[in-house]
């Protein structure tokens, strides 16, 4: 009964809206909306075939490589600034200017500097989901309890052993909140990276299709990204759940205290 329940919240609104969808364009000569039969026979010959793996895969693989790289950058970065003071009041600065920066206008200034290729698309990736990771693991390593801190340094804990028995525990739920956020980045700047400049990919291929008026086509490129969002976030749950079990317990033991 729980698991239906469950599929019931997952489905019950994307069903209501698809309800909505197709009374709203019944009877609809509309060519710039298209009704849903239309746009599902569209989405399987469109994206069950030479696109996927021509154009998903391709963005799948930069969006994987950028969000990664972002998320090691910005944990090992943010424990280093967060651990010590003086670098943390040095760097603040040159840290904000850097993060008001907004990622899409980089994408020119990368494209001069290393031409179209697929790391620049990854850089412009990274340059955006680095900041919500960096600067989330910065404040949590900020808020580490400093009775823990204090024991650790009493006990002769440091180095690594400080790192991963302390550091990263107290931080870990204000890092994986910056992971979702950078997530969600990660995707638009994919997109936009493939729009600015490139030959094949999500973004590339949607803009082409409304640039040529395949309209039921570039609908079916933004369910493709809506369904990748989907996936992320569902994959980003399940390891949540798993990272940060004892913290959910703790949760769980404090609210029924």
């Amino acid at each position: 009964m729980r698991t239906l329940r469950n599929i019931g919240y997952i489905l019950g609104l994307p069903v209501l809206l698809v309800l909505v969808w197709w009374f709203s364009t019944l009877g609809s000569v509309n060519f710039f909306v298209p009704k849903p039969a239309d746009l599902v026979e569209t989405f399987g010959e469109v994206w069950f075939g030479d696109r996927f793996f021509s154009d998903v895969l391709p963005s799948l693989g930069r969006l994987v490589v950028g969000v990664a790289v972002a998320i090691i950058i910005g944990v090992a970065g943010g424990i280093l600034i967060g651990s010590v003071r003086w670098l943390r009041a040095l760097l603040e600065p040159t840290l904000e200017f850097f993060r008001a920066i907004p990622p899409p206008v980089l994408v020119p200034v990368l494209m001069l500097l290393m031409g179209i290729t697929d790391s620049m698309k990854v850089m412009v990736i990274i340059s955006g989901c680095v900041w919500p990771v960096l600067l989330n693991t910065i404040e949590g390593v900020r808020a580490v309890d400093p009775v823990l801190s204090d024991s650790a340094h009493t006990y002769g804990i440091g180095g690594w052993a400080r790192v991963r028995y302390l550091v990263l525990p107290s931080a870990s739920p204000q890092i994986m909140a910056g992971v979702r956020q950078s997530l969600s980045l990660g995707l638009i700047l994919m997109v936009i990276s493939e729009m600015f400049a490139s030959s094949s990919g999500l973004g590339f291929t949607i803009v082409q299709f409304q640039r040529s008026f395949a309209i039921p086509e570039m609908w079916s490129g933004i369910v493709v990204l809506g369904l990748v969002g989907v996936a992320m976030s569902f994959i980003f749950q399940w390891a949540e759940r798993n990272i940060l079990r004892w913290y959910h317990g703790q949760k769980e033991v404090e609210n029924a205290a």
